[in-house]
């Protein structure tokens, strides 16, 4: 039976994780020393996987709503994996730079890819079901999302070892957007359900199956909106600003 929905979840897995990233990070932090803005930034991203792994979030992703399945997928592949990318100081970003599988992996042209393709995977309908009614299946595609996720923001957010321009990193977060909200748009649009699970999971607050996709598919839309084009926003502003005083300086007294 399935537990209630307002329940916290046992997920000793998961806190084993947590318990480990916390350690591994304060030991780094005695060398590299983070700013305050960046332990901000660390202190955020460990509350958001608590958050999506333990908390009734979990819970209704697990046994009852799509919905909740899916901002659970969003947080440990984007919303998570952008606050540990930000954590990163400068000097155990440029350590871990020099490591051959570290540059190739962080390389725009690669961790977009393999990003965009553990997004699509996970979401065929066969192996979503099958991650849901075995959770060390379930475990992968979680370590899955969060480890491309880290690739994914990486070339973003750390200047080791691509240094990408502000215009480059414009295009590489538009192209991102692009290619990942067709699946969030089609979830919403499809006429029927498309997962077996959901399908047969007790329904609450009179949702149909339908519906709770329907809401699913909105809720991810907007969040890759909000998160893809607050980043652009950011980066667009500074490359502005860098053409301005580039043309000024053209332009001469």
């Amino acid at each position: 039976m399935a537990p209630e929905p307002w329940s916290w979840q046992a997920a000793w897995v998961e806190l084993a994780a947590v318990a480990v990233l916390v350690a591994a990070y304060a030991l780094a932090a005695r060398r590299h020393r983070p700013s305050r803005g960046r332990i901000a930034c660390f202190a955020g991203a460990v509350a958001l996987l608590l958050a999506a792994t333990v908390t009734p979030l979990a819970t209704l992703a697990l046994h009852y709503l799509l919905s909740a399945h899916l901002v659970q997928n969003v947080a440990l592949a984007e919303w998570i994996p952008l606050l540990l990318v930000a954590s990163v100081p400068p000097g155990l970003a440029a350590s871990l730079a020099r490591l051959r599988a570290v540059r190739f992996l962080t390389s725009p042209f690669v961790a977009l890819p393999l990003w965009l393709t553990a997004y699509a995977a996970w979401h065929v309908p066969a192996l979503y079901d099958a991650a849901l009614r075995h959770h060390g299946l379930l475990h992968l595609e979680h370590l899955t999302y969060l480890v491309t996720g880290l690739l994914l923001w990486w070339p973003v957010l750390q200047e080791r070892p691509w240094s990408l321009t502000d215009g480059a990193r414009c295009a590489y977060l538009f192209t991102a957007f692009v290619f990942a909200s067709p699946l969030g748009l089609l979830l919403a649009l499809l006429p029927s359900p498309a997962y077996e699970f959901y399908e047969d999971a007790p329904r609450i607050w009179d949702l149909t199956a339908l519906a709770d996709q329907q809401i699913a598919g909105i809720a991810m839309a907007v969040s890759e909106a909000i998160v893809f084009f607050t980043a652009f926003t950011v980066f667009f502003v500074r490359f502005m600003a860098e053409e301005e005083g580039t043309g000024e300086m053209r332009r001469g007294p």
